[in-house]
């Protein structure tokens, strides 16, 4: 039951970023006076046509995941249905520049919005690179940060595992006495024939859960690290909302990173490199959300609209940015591309992100085994 329900969150999660996206498209090319032939839930082929309205139909397709817009003109390679009145192509620049951002533009407003209730409302803690960045944020004030040890692991034939201790958690205390670095633990257990765990889980909400465990040479089998406890005081929403900003800014530069680590590594060895994930790794980062709770659920969907605003806006045939690019060109130039070169350029951009995705997916599919 559990699967079903990550997989349908799991395509309810892309599909709604998705169609935020093309929502983004659609209301900038009626403000532009650009024709909107279809708006489609879903992708073809289609499976009905819901109502039609200011001259776009609504369609439900057969493919349940995300949606699609079609504008008038937009792949026509006749350069007279291109010209068309009401058509993309025949739009100003400024109008074709907007259109292609709109995309962008919503799913980056969506994840500053969700991030801002976050951070305001939900008390969510910020992204950090380092420890040195937790202690200056502990600094200002945007955190609180005190000293924890964490439970990574358990060892199978250990006695925490027997005695059913939950992995991960945070260890508050040892027979009712606080530990706040490793030693501490060591210290507790040493000579001890079984010791009073108190615990806090990680699970959303988080519990707190009391449990005896047997001692056996002054060890439980459990995998301890030093883990500072983080927690994250109430704050307003213009302090939410900047923390926010400061939370794209993190998330931009460590996807850009990405990107840019991935084509080094297929150019230079032809490989995946680890840290980068597809399909598969966001169907389980999703899957680890729908049962860490709600709250872990609406973050994930914040970091993965922001990061489908950043891969669409890179300058990638066939991407937003690819086709925001031959508008710039034709804005230096004077004049557009011609027409069979930004369709066949947009048709090889195509097939190469098609490409990626494979060779990123199939890596996904390697690591679980």
């Amino acid at each position: 039951m559990t699967v079903i329900i990550s997989a349908l969150a799991f395509l309810l999660l892309l599909s709604f970023l998705v169609l935020i996206h093309e929502c983004g498209h659609y209301f900038a090319a009626r403000w532009a006076g650009v024709v909107v032939e279809e708006f489609g839930f879903g992708l073809p082929p289609r499976a009905k046509t819901l109502f039609r309205s200011g001259g776009t139909r609504f369609s439900l397709n057969w493919i349940p995941f995300g949606g699609f817009v079609r504008l008038q003109g937009e792949n026509a390679a006749d350069e007279h249905d291109r010209r068309h009145p009401g058509s993309f192509a025949h739009a100003s620049i400024p109008a074709r520049v907007i259109i292609l951002v709109a995309g962008v533009f919503m799913n980056f407003l969506f994840a500053i919005l969700i991030f801002t209730i976050g951070f305001s409302l939900w008390s969510w803690i910020p992204t950090y690179l380092s420890m040195e960045e937790m202690k200056e944020a502990s600094q200002r004030g945007e955190i609180t940060l005190s000293a924890g040890v964490r439970i990574a692991m358990a060892t199978p034939d250990g006695t925490a595992a027997k005695a059913k201790v939950p992995v991960p958690a945070m260890l508050l205390a040892v027979d009712g006495n606080p530990v706040y670095i490793p030693t501490d633990v060591v210290d507790a257990q040493a000579g001890k024939q079984r010791v009073t765990y108190t615990l806090r889980t990680e699970t959303d909400p988080p519990k707190d859960v009391t449990m005896t465990v047997p001692v056996r040479e002054g060890k439980t089998g459990i995998e301890i690290q030093f883990a500072p406890t983080v927690t994250s005081p109430s704050r307003s929403v213009p302090a939410a909302f900047m923390l926010s900003l400061r939370e794209a800014k993190v998330t931009t530069v460590q996807t850009v990173l990405g990107i840019s680590q991935l084509f080094r590594s297929l150019a230079a060895r032809g490989t995946v490199p680890e840290g980068i994930t597809g399909i598969v790794g966001i169907a389980q980062l999703t899957h680890s959300s729908v049962q860490q709770g709600f709250l872990s659920y609406m973050r994930l969907m914040a970091v993965l609209s922001l990061s489908l605003a950043i891969l669409n806006i890179l300058p990638f045939p066939s991407l937003d940015g690819g086709r925001l690019l031959f508008v710039l060109i034709e804005a230096i130039a004077q004049r557009p591309a011609p027409r069979r070169f930004e369709l066949i350029t947009n048709t090889v951009g195509f097939l190469v992100l098609i490409l990626l995705i494979l060779l990123v997916t199939f890596n996904d599919i390697w690591k679980l085994f």
